[in-house]
């Protein structure tokens, strides 16, 4: 119901203190005034696909990279942002609830606030269909009190993900018109802000004078690229996850006779289950990543589950804790292939009855293969991506049910000389995305909130709000934005054999990188975790003390700080210039042409299309 937004809520003594913190701000946002500088034209993520993506987003495309500084910094060329008009700018929630979300609104709210008191913030109830019904709640001080530092999206609430279809584009268009505002910040994951990118396309070719502002809140993790290192949410779901985990897994070395096998959120990536290994030490995890690579069936699976069960058998153990991905499902090929012929005949009208007769012969001898409820959910309707409905897909009872009938099998016949396999399932879907978000989450949240008005002032459209060098302290961030258009790639499909490729432009999930640090990491320690029972548990969630400024494994692991680097070169080249210039020897000339030459070569070739999937 309406009236439920934005209610004031009963707070429990923690919630309370937690209202009360108050996250800080990189020296970058403080004070009155913000200098902002610009780099040069961006190009796209996707070098093959540039021309297409120029074409979808010819207002857009091309835009530089946006880098906020104190105002006391000289920087040549850049800007200090003295003019904060009256503005009003519309909030809405649209991708699903993350922890930290109202943090993001809190720190736009006061951002406003501080540059002009008479700005007005609408948050958009009920996610995008109140975006299009213009159904709207003022944010006050009142209205954030006890939603600061808190769970979950309840301050404006969700429903459906997507501003795509004509009619809806067309909806926000006549809204941001009708509410005269100067901005409109979604706050979402790769959908939402592949729709913020495409509401700025229109806009601008509309003359529609409202700027649009993305925000990255999702708790998969997947809304990352060279400019975005983590996402709000992440953090504090592998953290209450982790916990989960390592709680069960000190059940498993309590009794010595149970398998735990646990199902972790995250979608087609595996960045949260990654992530929750590397913080709590399971016995083993199973990446859709791997298992698309090496393309390994439902068999292979079962055979290296039942092969580690055997071999912890043989040191007497006969326990264990294995954390499988939600999107696992569709990445084993089989079984992805049968999903898009159920999810074919659905798109036909086909009745959910009549699927199995209508399959293929090798679909349907795989689809009577499975156990009766497995079937059950591969038959219900996909996404609106298209994608199955990975929530509702019991993959990790599907596996425990197929090791358990292989180890009775080799039991039977004598391969096998150990006790009985017991297996205990669980899925952790819901437990942690309302959670206390994280100190991490909190202040993430809090300064993206607050770049998100800098890049209104700015007069940006189209962009991202954007921190790095994230694993270092707060006071180390740097803040700024870039379009969203470079974020993007097309994904392809063939039409047959050496055909035409067509896609559209779109921020696509970035899935686990098997040739990265973190899966390095993982890699280097996983026969330790199968075989040694070496659980770590990080604790509950900590807001003080040892654990509260602990980050993500795989945020610290990886060396991603973009815009640090960029900075870095601007020093090199300045030293170059410095060195080389009219009156310098013969000797440096030559010197700088030949490293020069053999740089320019080599950035060529890595930069050029065949290369950008590299």
């Amino acid at each position: 119901m309406d009236s439920d937004y934005g209610v004031s809520r009963q707070l429990s003594h923690l919630q309370k203190l937690r209202s009360q913190y108050q996250p800080e701000l990189p020296p970058c946002l403080q004070g009155k005034n913000v200098r902002v500088e610009f780099g040069d034209a961006t190009a796209s993520a996707d070098p093959s696909g540039a021309n297409t993506i120029s074409r979808s987003f010819p207002h857009t495309y091309g835009q530089p990279l946006a880098h906020f500084l104190r105002a006391s910094r000289k920087v040549p060329d850049a800007q200090i942002i003295t003019e904060h008009p009256a503005v009003r700018v519309g909030v809405v929630f649209c991708g699903r609830q993350s922890p930290g979300g109202h943090n993001v609104i809190w720190g736009l709210h006061n951002a406003l606030k501080i540059h002009n008191s008479t700005s007005t913030l609408l948050g958009f109830l009920g996610g995008s269909e109140g975006l299009f019904a213009q159904k709207t709640l003022e944010i006050t001080d009142e209205v954030l009190a006890t939603y600061k530092n808190q769970g979950g999206c309840d301050l404006l609430g969700r429903t459906k993900d997507q501003i795509r279809t004509t009619e809806q584009v067309n909806a926000a268009l006549s809204t941001c018109k009708a509410l005269k505002l100067d901005s409109l910040v979604i706050v979402g994951g790769v959908t939402s802000n592949t729709d913020a990118a495409q509401l700025a396309e229109t806009f601008a070719e509309a003359k529609c004078p409202t700027k649009v502002v993305g925000v990255p809140v999702t708790l998969n993790g997947d809304l990352k690229n060279q400019f975005v290192e983590a996402n709000v949410g992440f953090d504090t779901i592998c953290k209450v996850n982790s916990q989960l985990i390592s709680n069960v897994c000190t059940d498993a070395l309590s009794a010595e006779k149970y398998y735990y096998f646990i199902r972790l959120m995250g979608r087609k990536a595996s960045h949260v289950a990654l992530e929750c290994t590397l913080q709590s030490h399971p016995n083993m995890v199973i990446l859709g990543e791997e298992v698309a690579a090496a393309k390994l069936t439902l068999f292979d699976l079962t055979k290296q589950l039942c092969d580690a069960v055997q071999t912890r058998a043989e040191q007497d153990k006969y326990h264990g804790v294995i954390l499988l991905p939600e999107g696992l499902i569709e990445s084993i090929p089989e079984v992805y292939a049968l999903l898009q012929e159920i999810h074919g005949l659905l798109r036909e009208g086909i009745s959910v009855d009549n699927i199995s007769s209508q399959l293929s012969p090798w679909a349907s001898a795989l689809f009577e293969f499975l156990p009766p409820f497995i079937r059950k959910q591969l038959l219900l309707h996909p996404e609106s991506d298209d994608s199955a409905q990975l929530s509702q897909i019991e993959t990790e009872k599907l596996l425990a049910h197929l090791v358990e009938e292989e180890m009775n099998k080799r039991l039977k016949e004598g391969t096998y000389k150990g006790k009985k396999f017991n297996a205990i399932c669980h899925f952790f879907g819901y437990q942690a995305r309302g959670s206390l978000p994280s100190k991490f989450d909190c202040d993430y949240a809090y300064v993206l909130g607050h770049i998100a008005y800098h890049v209104l002032a700015a007069g940006l459209n189209g962009y991202l709000a954007t921190v790095t060098n994230l694993k270092n302290p707060l006071n180390k961030w740097r803040c700024g934005a870039a379009p969203i258009t470079a974020m993007m790639t097309v994904k392809r499909c063939g039409s047959g054999p050496g055909g035409a490729f067509s896609g559209k432009p779109a921020v696509h999930p970035a899935t686990v990188d098997l040739k990265g640090k973190s899966y390095e990491l993982l890699s280097q320690n996983a026969t330790k975790f199968l075989l040694e029972d070496i659980y770590r548990n990080p604790g509950p969630l900590q807001f003080d003390g040892p654990g509260a400024d602990a980050k993500a494994v795989t945020l610290c692991v990886e060396d991603q700080d973009y815009m640090g680097r960029m900075k870095e070169l601007e020093v090199y080249l300045d030293k170059v210039r410095t060195i080389v210039k009219p009156g310098c020897s013969q000797d440096v000339l030559k010197a700088a042409l030949s490293a020069m030459a053999a740089v320019t070569n080599i950035l060529s070739v890595v930069a050029s299309p065949a290369n950008s999937g590299l």
